[in-house]
């Protein structure tokens, strides 16, 4: 599913198998619950994404919208990215404790959580990292990344 041509997030779950269809949903629905307002989810880098509008914040590196997380059907996994993990090691720091309590080795790349069953992954933790990056301390954590800095419209 990596090169997806699905425009909504309907489309693209009416693609994939019934089992990562399952187990993405749950993970997309916990985003969902904890994800702040002005992010929208879209279909972006063939993806289900979670990000900024342009019309929010339009002065990103590639003028495209600012990805928060976004979920994928991969050929052998589904991949959940999380920016803000990457952007930020005490966020990380919590994903990996979260792991450790469940006694799982992650597997996971800079901003990628690679999982076949949410069984795998520490899913209320996830839950809770994301519910703790506002738009505006994303959009921070971004600047501070990139060396400068612009404010969000609205």
């Amino acid at each position: 599913m990596v090169n997806s041509r699905a425009t909504s997030a309907a489309q693209y779950l009416s693609e994939i198998p019934n089992d990562q269809r399952d187990q993405l949903q749950k993970v997309r629905l916990v985003v969902k619950r904890n994800l702040g307002k002005g992010f929208d989810e879209a279909m972006n880098w063939w993806m289900i994404s979670y990000q900024i509008p342009l019309s929010t914040y339009p002065t990103t590196y590639n003028k495209k919208p600012l990805m928060f997380a976004a979920l994928a059907a991969q050929k052998h996994n589904i991949s959940l990215y999380l920016m803000c993990i990457y952007q930020s090691s005490e966020l990380l720091d919590q994903i990996i404790e979260g792991y450790r309590d469940m006694g799982k080795k992650p597997n996971m790349g800079k901003s990628c959580i690679r999982f076949k069953s949410v069984e795998d992954i520490p899913l209320e933790i996830i839950g809770k990292v994301i519910k703790e990056v506002s738009l505006r301390k994303f959009i921070g954590q971004y600047e501070l990344a990139q060396g400068g800095a612009s404010s969000p419209k609205g």
